[in-house]
């Protein structure tokens, strides 16, 4: 599988993965708490976060990590550069009101 191919399987096992977190994450992002990063791992927009919000962003994280392991592995690429291809893309499809990491400031934008 081209890294095209392997990065839309990734999206589907991202979404599966994190089914049961679901709901919550969107309450996350919708109420600002946390946001997509340009590395392609969320990101805790508040400070100081409650701890069910850090330990969703650290589940997420770590299942992607996995996923993008996975990836990197089987196209032999870095890690790296699976994690910013996913989080352009995710930023990409970040749907407004919600946080993003600013490609020029690296602050927290709103779309």
């Amino acid at each position: 599988m081209n890294i095209r191919t392997q990065f839309l399987a990734l999206c589907t096992a991202l979404l599966v993965s994190v089914a049961a977190w679901a709901l919550e994450l969107d309450d996350a992002k919708n109420q600002g708490l946390v946001g997509e990063q340009l590395n392609g791992y969320l990101g805790v927009v508040v400070s100081p976060a409650p701890a069910d919000v850090r330990a969703l962003v650290r589940d997420i994280n770590a299942k992607r990590r996995q996923a993008y392991q996975r990836i990197a592995s089987d196209n032999g690429i870095a890690l790296d550069q699976v994690a910013a291809l996913a989080g352009k893309k995710a930023i990409e499809k970040t749907p407004r009101g919600q946080y993003v990491q600013d490609p020029a400031s690296g602050h927290w934008l709103r779309r």
